[in-house]
């Protein structure tokens, strides 16, 4: 037993300095790795997560963080893919009918639904605010959405962005702090979106605030009609300054409740004056973008005089416009009107006047523009033939004026609506090209006026007969022969290609 004491006071001694030199190895591997830790951090900016109460403000104080830090840039995975967050069917450069898809579809996204959306609606309160929001209409949060708009449109892959000029930044108490605003904001979009990305449109808010209560361009007060040119001047300036393609008219108010107490023609006749000026200022500070004008039929006027595309084509017309503007047609929009989105496309493809599309669709149980991303094959498809008959839409494309349902609310959910929307447009497209190679439908149209193939239907059409001539052919003829629409064979052939 002596000997035991001694014997374990060593073992302990030993054991004591061997946990203390593997302490000072441990010590020295954390403060070289911690060291390392510091010169990578130097070298690449934090991430920090989109929440305002983290602490990613940079030495001017203004806020700056990832807004999607969970989300990878989306990328092409194929049909079989199940991941929720890639493409199935949209692939950017794969190449259909002589064309890159993109160049196809030129997407783009709308800054009002993605980043002002707030779910409310006639009936209720918003049902989301995203975690970068601060409750503030102010300058600071306006720049750190333009931020949050860059990070969505670089992940998505997408290079064009639309805007409203109230929806990117605060009014001021007078024109010019609100134009100084607008100018903050813009410097900043023009800084983030480099030389890859720009507007595909830029546009002026001309329907929220009380003064347009009776309109913009066609209201009564004069005051009104001057403070909306001075708007649009503005905006028209600030999309050529980051290089948009095109400008948008949307009439929001521009129209009437009752007949008893407007001047619709002198009304109309306004609004003809309003975009003649609009058409010398572009041509003034160089602008090449091509000038659109919006249809919708009511909704929130009883009465909108850009009902739809006839009509808005017809007023092009009569006041000499119709070289000078195209149409930005809303799928939403047609059907308020009551017509399909397909034929408002054909409308004014065959007026010359397609300029762009607004792709969304609403709800047939729903009575109000509802904007929902457009989820339905069969109508993208339709869109999609029109779009090709046209040769594309450059320099217009498809911009998503579309808005998350209310009861969506998850930041991802802005990816996953897009994502949806720009599969179902490539398949539309992937479908009205395997319409016009099969050619079955076209022939089936073919044969259905191929008796205006004849020798007086080319007369006809060539506007070389009269009545005297056709009478004697009728009499000639006898009672003519009618050959059957084959309209359900049409149908058939179409659901085919889907």
């Amino acid at each position: 037993m002596k000997y035991w004491f001694p014997n374990v006071f060593k073992l302990d001694l030993f054991l004591l300095t061997t946990i203390r030199m593997k302490s000072a190895v441990f010590l020295f591997l954390v403060l070289f790795l911690n060291g390392v830790a510091n010169i990578v951090t130097a070298a690449v900016p934090p991430t920090c997560p989109a929440d305002v109460e983290s602490d990613c403000a940079n030495g001017s104080g203004e806020w700056e963080g990832e807004f999607f830090p969970g989300i990878p840039k989306i990328k092409y995975e194929g049909p079989s893919s199940k991941n929720h967050l890639a493409y199935k069917w949209y692939n950017a450069e794969e190449e259909i009918l002589g064309k890159n898809m993109k160049d196809w579809m030129r997407f783009s996204v709308a800054f009002w639904h993605t980043f002002r959306g707030t779910g409310g609606d006639p009936f209720g309160a918003p049902t989301k605010i995203w975690p970068w929001e601060d409750g503030t209409d102010s300058l600071a949060m306006a720049k750190r959405r333009m931020r949050a708009n860059f990070e969505f449109i670089n992940k998505l892959g997408v290079d064009r962005w639309c805007f409203h000029d109230r929806d990117i930044s605060p009014a001021g108490k007078t024109i010019k702090e609100t134009n100084a605003n607008l100018d903050a904001v813009v410097a900043l979009a023009k800084e983030l979106q480099g030389t890859k990305i720009r507007p595909l449109w830029g546009t002026a808010q001309l329907f929220h605030h009380p003064r347009f209560m009776h309109g913009a361009a066609t209201s009564s007060e004069l005051g009104v009609y001057a403070y909306s040119a001075a708007q649009v001047k503005k905006a028209m300036e600030v999309t050529h300054y980051l290089g948009g393609e095109n400008y948008v008219f949307w009439g929001g108010r521009e129209g009437y409740q009752s007949l008893l107490n407007t001047d619709m023609e002198r009304e109309l006749d306004h609004m003809a004056r309003f975009f003649e000026a609009a058409v010398e200022y572009k041509k003034k500070i160089g602008f090449n973008g091509t000038l659109l004008i919006e249809p919708k039929p009511q909704e929130p006027t009883k009465h909108q005089y850009d009902w739809d595309a006839a009509t808005a084509t017809n007023f092009l017309r009569k006041y000499g416009l119709i070289d000078e503007f195209k149409l930005n047609i809303e799928c939403n929009h047609a059907t308020l009107s009551g017509h399909s989105c397909h034929h408002e496309l054909e409308t004014s493809r065959i007026n010359g006047v397609l300029g762009n599309i607004d792709a969304n669709t609403g709800d047939p149980q729903v009575g109000w523009d509802t904007d929902q991303f457009m989820m339905d094959v069969g109508e993208a498809t339709s869109v999609m033939l029109t779009v090709i008959k046209n040769g594309g839409l450059a320099p217009g494309g498809f911009n998503f004026d579309a808005k998350l349902r209310r009861e969506s609310t998850d930041v991802e959910d802005l990816f996953i609506s897009h994502i949806a929307g720009m599969d179902t447009l490539a398949r539309g497209l992937r479908n009205a090209a395997k319409l016009i190679e099969d050619g079955s439908l076209a022939e089936l149209v073919r044969k259905r006026y191929q008796s205006f193939d004849s020798e007086l239907g080319a007369q006809i059409e060539a506007g070389k007969t009269d009545f005297e001539l056709l009478e004697k052919k009728a009499m000639e003829w006898g009672e003519p022969v009618v050959a059957s629409a084959k309209q359900e064979l049409a149908e058939m052939i179409f659901q085919a290609a889907l």
